[in-house]
């Protein structure tokens, strides 16, 4: 057994590694500046080795695959090729028709493991569910939180199972015709167990952001943390299996470079699917509305698969709530709604008041399978001062809850579900947290409740972050799914997964082929897509809707009037009391129908 240690390290003139008691030095390798290596004949897998920088303490390895005993712990020597898989069938996750659900580990379940979430896997199946994302599992302080400070990016989380139990679930969910994307965060690294700067210069100083100096991707030396971002991107690929990555908060790159990090990141992965046969993907969470992020590399963009559209959200939210703070002062018409269901975006150069600025730009010829759309996030729930889901806020009903779920998973767009979100779970997502440094827990908690001090929450009424019950209080009840409300909520959700998988209409992404009315006044809105229209009722009075207002042809196309329907077939409806009479659909308040024109036929629906 022998094992090679290296490590890139530009700083210290001496690197030694640490196995027990024993310091072993390390030589540099003249075939590339910065890095040291060292062949340690009795270390292998199952190995805790440490590296010591100029002899100092030992610290963990910048790439260490598993931190068994915590982030300040030893490193431990992991065999990726030593796990048996069984998923050499697997073909792979088509994103353009996908539908995700976003899931934290260490909350899906009461456990709280990888294993754990495994047994939950077949109500994804039943539900309809093409691929699972996974809130950042890399190795961060504590035992639990969301994993956005994380800081050992190769180490799957110990207190969710590790890198045994991170490959049983990838497995376990091919075998299930379900894929895996990870969220994995490379704009910062976390507080606690940050032992980064100390090897070289991983952060620059040219740079900052809202957690200090920025990532160095552009700076001297930034090749080393170029290539650690890189190579862990196609760990979770390679590795893990993984089908896909979501990368946390692009716009915060600081990265003035010819060649961008978010270009190259896009370019490796899809080298590496070329290689593996498969498909790989690339999805960025951005608030910029740029469409260059997800247009090819020959047409001028960052070549990346798909973004987040996060003002499709905020259209809906402040329609069906009714709320008007912060960035949601932007939001709450129908137009905007609207706009929302044809371009994802709504501020494409228009101009925001919260912003005090014209923000986003237009993205002609970009299909919506490059839009991630969502009703609900873990953003948009667990930044709210207490967690609270929509169907936990006074003015959003549960027919109106199920009026954003049918927009949202029929539109133009690859839409992803939220934990719990498919039966209105009753337990919130709360921002909690278990930092080791007792300073930072308290300023943690402080400053969480100054954030929402300011919005006029009481500091009391405000969860801390650092309590084990705000975690506790964060963890699906699955002992509720069959509950009559509970139920109701998921057919529901079934229902209109099941109708965009089975109509061609309603699961591609040509945007040209989408139509909208919408009557402000009386609160209804329609959005057509071919022969399939989704009509709804915002409006405190029941609406009838005639055929011409459900399936008028869209802008681009010179389809015959729809005076011409015979009749209506209703597809799917939320509540009893939508009916479909003398060719118009009726519509109760907070009420939402899917509408298709009689003698179109599903197969014809394209």
């Amino acid at each position: 057994m022998a094992h090679r240690f290296t490590v890139w390290a530009p700083v210290p003139s001496r690197v030694d590694v640490v196995i027990g008691d024993r310091r072993r030095p390390m030589a540099p390798m003249t075939s590339e500046a910065g890095w040291w290596a060292a062949e340690v004949e009795e270390a292998g897998p199952g190995t805790d080795y440490a590296f010591s920088l100029d002899g100092g303490p030992p610290r963990p390895d910048p790439r260490t695959a598993w931190q068994p005993l915590g982030v300040d712990g030893p490193s431990r020597v992991v065999d990726h090729g030593a796990f048996e898989w069984h998923d050499r069938s697997w073909r792979g996750l088509y994103l353009p028709s996908a539908v995700l659900y976003e899931l934290h580990v260490g909350t899906f379940t009461p456990a709280g493991t990888f294993d754990a979430a495994i047994e939950r896997l077949d109500h994804l199946v039943s539900l309809g569910v093409d691929g699972i994302e996974l809130l950042p599992v890399a190795a961060f302080s504590g035992a639990r939180g969301w994993g956005y400070d994380g800081v050992d990016l190769f180490a799957p989380h110990d207190a969710y199972g590790g890198p045994e139990g991170l490959k049983r679930l990838v497995d376990a969910c091919h075998a299930r015709g379900i894929g895996v994307v990870m969220d994995v965060v490379y704009n910062h690294l976390g507080p606690s167990g940050n032992y980064l700067a100390e090897y070289g210069p991983y952060f620059t100083e040219r740079h900052t952001t809202n957690w200090g100096p920025a990532v160095n991707f552009d700076d001297a030396w930034s090749s080393g943390a170029r290539g650690l971002v890189v190579d862990n991107a196609l760990m979770w690929l390679h590795d893990y299996h993984c089908d896909g990555l979501r990368l946390d908060a692009v716009h915060a790159f600081k990265d003035d470079s010819a060649y961008s990090i978010l270009e190259e990141l896009a370019d490796a992965v899809h080298r590496l699917a070329a290689h593996e046969r498969r498909p790989l993907f690339v999805i960025a969470e951005s608030d910029l509305n740029d469409p260059r992020i997800v247009r090819s590399r020959d047409g001028g963009g960052f070549g990346v698969d798909a973004v987040w559209a996060d003002e499709f959200h905020h259209a809906l939210h402040a329609a069906l709530t009714g709320e008007r703070d912060g960035y949601y002062a932007d939001f709450g018409s129908l137009a905007q709604v609207a706009k929302a269901l044809r371009d994802a975006w709504v501020f494409t150069g228009d101009y925001s008041a919260y912003r005090k600025r014209a923000h986003g730009r237009p993205a002609p010829g970009v299909g919506g399978e490059h839009f991630i759309v969502f009703l609900h996030n873990h953003d948009q729930v667990g930044n709210r001062a207490v967690g609270d889901r929509k169907t936990h806020m006074e003015n959003m009903t549960l027919g109106r809850a199920k009026v954003g779920a049918a927009l949202t998973v029929l539109a133009p767009f690859v839409p992803m579900l939220f934990q719990g979100e498919e039966w209105a779970a009753s337990a919130p997502f709360m921002y909690f947290t278990d930092h080791q440094d007792p300073s930072l827990g308290q300023a943690v908690s402080e400053g969480r409740r100054r954030e929402f001090a300011s919005f006029g929450w009481a500091p009391e009424d405000i969860p801390d972050p650092q309590d084990e019950g705000t975690f506790a209080r964060s963890k699906l009840d699955w002992g509720e799914v069959d509950a009559p409300e509970h139920a109701a909520m998921l057919e529901w959700y079934t229902a209109v997964i099941s109708l965009r998988r089975r109509l061609a209409a309603l699961s591609d992404g040509r945007r040209d082929q989408v139509r909208t009315a919408f009557d402000a006044q009386r609160g209804w809105l329609v959005m057509g897509r071919g022969p399939v229209a989704v009509a709804v009722n915002l409006g405190a009075e029941a609406v009838t809707l005639p055929a011409s207002s459900l399936l008028g042809p869209p802008a681009s196309s010179p389809a015959s009037s729809p005076a011409s329907v015979s009749g209506l077939l209703l597809l799917g409806a939320s509540e009893p009391g939508v009916v479909v009479k003398d060719g118009a659909v009726v519509l109760p308040a907070d009420s939402v129908a899917v509408i298709m024109a009689a003698g179109a036929g599903e197969s014809s629906a394209t």
